[in-house]
């Protein structure tokens, strides 16, 4: 998929991301050989926010198991579920860090699918397709959330696992250092450059904040069961000093059987 093919702002994202890999961005940098070996041993560990790390109950066992890594590319979480015996399908839209999960998957030697699509479109996989999906913090630079957790939900299977890191919207109040409170939520750089009159600076991502009601509101309302959640802060900066939570991570499962009829006549009582 060309830039030219994304929407006005998410081809200007996937170029920011890009430039970012290329800096040599945290979240850029493709796992060593060494922590690939050490997966393959049992010593792993991923995060869907900052710091903390995904507890392992909340994935099961992987292997054999179909996993889509949703804006999780980089070649840092893949490798790990690919070195637990996982079947992975990697979607992003920057090219940069496909090259990366491209690369680490030559390097170790195992098979990836590699998708480069726009998650704010419909996602490009058969209905109950996959096991688990995997979607750490990106949908900040997305104006629909709903719409994904709606995907997310139809490619997954009955029982299957919903993974999310979630931006709490904490950080977009704040200044450029982190020092004092600037920006009224939630926050839609589209909308906020445009009643201001200002053009947004083309070489820059655009961003939006959302409220809990979407992030996690809007996983329940799609159709999801929330199982575990907890929360993050940022890994540096000034905010990060006063331990305030930044981030959310949510395990979501949806339901199968006579209890996905359940939630759904629950879900339709509660929009009566």
């Amino acid at each position: 998929m060309s830039d030219a093919e994304f929407s006005g702002y998410q081809a200007q994202n996937a170029r920011a991301v890009d430039a970012w890999v290329e800096e040599g961005w945290v979240w850029g940098v493709p796992v060593s050989p060494e922590t690939f070996a050490r997966a393959k041993a049992g010593e792993w560990d991923v995060v869907l926010t900052p710091n903390i790390p995904v507890p392992h109950a909340w994935f099961g066992d992987l292997k054999g198991k179909k996993v889509l890594g949703l804006a999780s590319g980089g070649g840092q979480q893949m490798p790990v579920f690919a070195a637990l015996g996982a079947q992975c399908t990697v979607l992003d839209i920057s090219l940069k860090h496909l090259e990366s999960e491209r690369m680490v998957a030559a390097r170790e030697g195992y098979d990836i699918r590699i998708v480069r699509a726009d998650m704010t479109r419909p996602l490009p996989f058969s209905d109950g397709e996959f096991d688990l999906v995997f979607h750490p913090v990106s949908n900040c630079y997305i104006r629909d959330v709903l719409h994904v957790w709606r995907e997310c939900h139809r490619v997954l299977k009955p029982g299957g696992v919903l993974l999310a890191g979630l931006d709490s919207g904490v950080n977009y109040a704040f200044d450029d250092n982190e020092e004092k409170l600037a920006h009224r939520l939630p926050v839609d750089q589209l909308r906020d450059a445009a009643e201001a009159g200002v053009t947004l600076d083309p070489n820059e991502s655009v961003q939006f904040s959302h409220a809990i009601q979407e992030q996690i509101g809007g996983q329940l309302a799609a159709g999801f069961i929330l199982t575990h959640v907890f929360e993050d802060t940022n890994d540096e900066g000034n905010i990060s000093k006063y331990n305030l939570p930044c981030f959310y991570a949510t395990r979501a499962v949806k339901p199968e059987g006579a209890c996905a009829a359940y939630f759904a006549r629950v879900r339709e009582d509660g929009n009566g």
